[in-house]
């Protein structure tokens, strides 16, 4: 049994071989036996040994293309089905463990490092150096510098917490054996510790029995700050420091500190009943709560560090006649963050109305009469003037220990650890307004003309007079859009990053969030980002923005900034990725376009997931195929399900991320790439027209699609997995008909495709498009394209992997026991169509094989073949006994449980789902 056809043929060179990692192998070995001997002590010899004769069918069938597998997974009784499938899912999840490890561990090789697309700010201070890049320039650009990681719940993360804290702690175990000098008796006992922790693992259910509530989700946030971030933000900071004290002799400023922490948990109401006012409420405290919490830890710390006795007379003004001001000063600060911890949990649960009180009481009082801390300045400037002076007294080695950790935390996180999004969709907002107007007899908003809408809009945001009538009484659904503007009101400053409209696209979408958050009491200029997803919405959104932009009253309210987010799944789930990714160039150089005549700083807000179909990828390679201009410094980006636990859930794997993300960023501001050539642009749209027009020809013009896609991939049945609090499903308007694609979202839509390995919205379209280009003779272009342009680079290096991933027997084996056979043809067709893909992709980039560049990922993918085939044809028999048992109305227990683990071992043997 082949792979796929992304293999060369027969008779070309093959691949240059490469091997595992010694160290790696090593570890990945360990793990696996260890594991073993688990399931050995468990269910017995026998199954061990069944389960070794599966792995090796699965090895012969990868070598000579022989179907043994499907032989011994046939003779498996009920009873075996959930224990054979936890097997593969938990070695496939230990596997990652070692891997991810080894490229953070002390000794990676470099070369595997860059083979791994791992740069580091390192190599790209000193690439810019290389080019003549000034480092007073490099400097200025690190401490204006402004990235904001914005976490968000979409159900990506299949990992249960409970088993993630176990996986971190076998991350630090095989840490802590990663040592030359340690004993025969210390290597034993880590051992023995390594046991404990896969046997832990292994007796613990991997699905969740519940859905996480929205609280929840915030709540997992929260924990990665504290298990993780917590400690790699002041380390990356000091790692940044050291490497330009080296390269350019002036080291990082305490007050300089170029990343924050976003969430849209709890924030995220689109398409998501479950979050209301009563949730942003709780995360919004709980938030604040944690915060205090892990502050007061570093707060006791530092008391018993900083007993020196000499001080500036600034500090000891504050706490006259003590012998240990420093103690002194950071004593009345733990007073302080407890009121303030004490607080947060109080008012966590109040009533609206109550805590609408409390607030306001609060908000009121200045920093001397209160005891609560609201403000980041107010826990900043003591420990501010603790290091100040420290410094002055000739003890800035003790003013740079931990001390400095601190304050790098406190301008990281504040007092809010994590500061809120909200998100809602503009209807609402237009259903608010058209309540109140009828209720004040000026007629129905929805039906005015957008010049009309903004004249009232400006004219009332300019009136003195209340807008809402008193004891008016709204509908349910507006009465949460006003509960919500409530709540941001109640806000200390800082604690609500922006407000994010979905199908935003006229001037008067983000007009109408300013009047209805000043009707409910904000008096401060949140920031209000329009969001553009569709490629409808891409094509017109700088016209949109410059219309905004144009209105005086709105260009007063930004005070010279303004933010766009950028949608990525929706546009390519709208006509495909290609074409997606194109829009999105164009619109960024257009937005850029626009806000240099306007006159304002635009940030670009990128709404990118964890796959290729949603704008995922290498972090550094995207940041640095951007459109000259686009970054500019600032960089805000979603950080989407499992992809916030692969790329920060480790303080190590953490400050790797930052060493990416700064990296790029500062090689993008200041050495941006060039502009296109006039024929890449032509080249690039006739192939986006193309893949628009052939990817909606099948998905939404083939009347059988649909059919083909819910019978061949699990869609239907990722709704028994308890992946997160939002709905799989965008809610369908009243008098439409429902069920096609576009009301899937982008995540499950992507989910199922990989699930059965045909990858198909991240390549679908690009077939026909390459293949025009090149019947049309633009091979020379796009080899040009390849070679000069890193925009074209990036998508077909990222096609690429795609391609890697895809595997047409697999599929045609979910075709063949699941789909209708009148149905056949469609899938037939699309496996024919990849495997062209394959051909052309592999001949511009002038390969024998794919990922002839990238020989680890490609190895990486080998090494779980043996592990995922089987969970593959497992799934492929549970589907259809699923279908099958619930056809008849009978229980379905034990094959349903098998079925949700193999969506959990296939996704952990992609590394990604949605």
């Amino acid at each position: 049994m082949s792979t796929t056809n992304a293999e060369p043929d027969a008779g070309q060179q093959q691949p240059a071989r490469i091997e595992l990692n010694p160290s790696l192998r090593d570890n990945v070995r360990l793990l696996g036996d260890l594991l073993g001997q688990t399931i050995k002590q468990h269910l017995g010899d026998d199954f061990f040994n069944t389960i070794e004769a599966i792995r090796q069918a699965a090895k012969t069938d990868r070598k000579v293309g022989s179907d043994e597998l499907k032989g011994v997974l046939a003779k498996l009784s009920d009873d075996e089905l959930v224990p054979v499938t936890r097997a593969f899912n938990q070695f496939l999840n230990l596997a990652n463990i070692a891997e991810q490890y080894h490229f953070v561990r002390r000794k990676a090789p470099a070369d595997e490092l860059v083979a791994n697309r791992l740069d580091t700010v390192e190599t790209a201070l000193d690439r810019l150096l290389k080019n003549g890049q000034d480092p007073a320039g490099i400097l200025a650009a690190l401490q204006d510098m402004h990235i904001d990681f914005v976490l968000t719940a979409h159900p990506t993360e299949i990992t249960r917490r409970t088993l993630i804290q176990k996986y971190d702690a076998i991350t630090e175990t095989l840490k802590a054996l990663d040592r030359d000098d340690l004993l025969k008796s210390e290597s034993e006992g880590l051992r023995q510790i390594l046991e404990r922790l896969i046997a832990e693992v292994w007796h613990t259910d991997e699905i969740r029995q519940t859905r996480p509530t929205a609280v929840d989700e915030a709540k997992w946030g929260f924990s990665v700050i504290e298990y993780s971030l917590w400690e790699a933000v002041p380390g990356f900071y000091r790692q940044l420091d050291a490497v330009l004290t080296e390269r350019i002799g002036e080291g990082l400023p305490p007050s300089v500190s170029p990343l924050r922490f976003t969430s849209w948990m709890g924030g995220d109401r689109d398409g998501n009943p479950n979050v209301t006012h009563a949730v942003s409420q709780e995360v919004l405290s709980l938030s604040r709560w944690m915060a205090a919490d892990l502050f007061l830890r570093d707060i006791e710390l530092l008391r018993a560090q900083l007993s020196m006795s000499t001080a500036t007379e600034a500090l000891r003004e504050r706490v006259p006649g003590s012998n240990e001001p420093y103690r002194a000063m950071l004593t009345n600060l733990r007073v302080r963050l407890e009121a303030t911890r004490s607080w947060a949990r109080q008012v966590s649960t109040m009533d609206l109305p109550t805590y609408l009180r409390e607030m306001k009481q609060l908000l009121s009082q200045d920093s001397t009469s209160r005891d609560v801390l609201l403000y980041d300045e107010e826990l900043l400037e003591p420990l501010r003037l603790c290091y100040d002076s420290l410094t002055a007294c000739g003890q800035s080695v003790i003013a740079k220990g931990p001390l400095l950790s601190t304050i790098y935390r406190v301008r990281t996180f504040g007092l809010s650890l994590v500061r809120l999004d909200i998100r809602q969709d503009s209807s609402r907002h237009r259903e608010a307004l058209r309540e109140i107007c009828n209720e004040l007899g000026y007629g129905d908003y929805t039906s005015w003309s957008e010049a009309e809408r903004q004249q009232f809009l400006v004219r009332e945001l300019d009136s003195r007079r209340p807008l809402l009538p008193f004891d008016w009484q709204a509908s349910e659904q507006v009465n949460e859009v006003l509960n919500t503007c409530r709540v941001i009101a109640a806000q200390p400053e800082g604690s609500i990053a922006c407000y994010v409209i979905s199908m935003a696209s006229q001037p008067s979408d983000v007009l109408a969030v300013i009047l209805l958050l000043r009707a409910c009491g904000v008096t401060r200029n949140i920031p209000i980002v329009p969001l553009f997803e569709t490629l409808a919405d891409l094509e017109g959104a700088a016209e949109s923005i410059d219309r905004l932009l144009n209105t005086e009253w709105y260009r007063s309210y930004t005070s010279g900034y303004q933010q766009v987010m950028i949608g990525y799944s929706d546009s390519a789930k709208d006509g495909g990725q290609m074409a997606a990714a194109w829009a999105q160039y164009q619109t960024q150089e257009a937005l850029v376009a626009t806000a240099e005549r306007h006159k304002v700083r635009l940030t670009l807000f990128h709404g990118r997931g964890g796959t290729v179909g949603r704008g995922g990828g290498p972090a550094n390679r995207a940041i640095l195929s951007q459109p000259p201009g686009s970054v500019a410094g600032r960089l805000r980006i979603t950080e989407q399900g499992e992809m916030i636990r692969f790329k920060f859930g480790q303080p190590a794997v953490a400050v790797q991320s930052f060493n990416l993300y700064v990296g790029a960023v500062l090689e993008a501001t200041l050495a941006p790439p060039p502009d296109p050539e006039p024929e890449w642009r032509d080249t690039m749209t006739a192939m986006a027209k193309s893949v628009t027009t052939s990817y909606r020809a099948l998905v939404k013009g083939n009347e059988d699609f649909v059919a083909y896609f819910r019978a061949a991939t699990p869609e239907q049945e990722l709704g028994k997995l308890a992946l997160g609090s939002r709905p799989a499903r965008r809610q369908i308007p009243p008098g439409e008909t429902g069920g096609g694609v576009e009301t899937l979202r982008a995540i499950p839509w992507i989910f199922a495709w990989t699930q059965m390995r045909l990858m198909l919205p991240a390549w679908l379209g690009s077939d026909i498009a390459l293949q025009e280009a090149f019947s049309g003779g633009k091979r020379p272009v796009l080899e040009d394209m390849l070679d000069r342009w890193p925009f074209f680079q990036t998508h077909i290096d990222m096609l690429e992997m795609v391609l890697a991933k895809v595997d047409i027997n697999i599929a045609a084996s979910y075709e063949a026991r699941l789909v209708e056979p009148h149905l056949h043809d469609i899938g037939q067709q699309l496996r024919e169509r990849v495997m062209k893909l394959v051909v052309l992709v592999r001949e511009l980039k002038n390969q024998d094989g794919l990922l002839a560049d990238n020989p680890v990922f490609r190895l990486s993918l080998k090494v779980r073949d043996p592990y995922t085939d089987p969970l593959h044809y497992l799934q492929i028999e549970l589907l259809a006994r699923d279908r099958r048992q619930s056809a008849d109305k009978r229980s379905t227990e034990t094959v349903e449980k098998a079925l949700k683990v193999s969506m959990a071992g296939v996704a952990a043997g992609m590394r990604n789902t949605g």
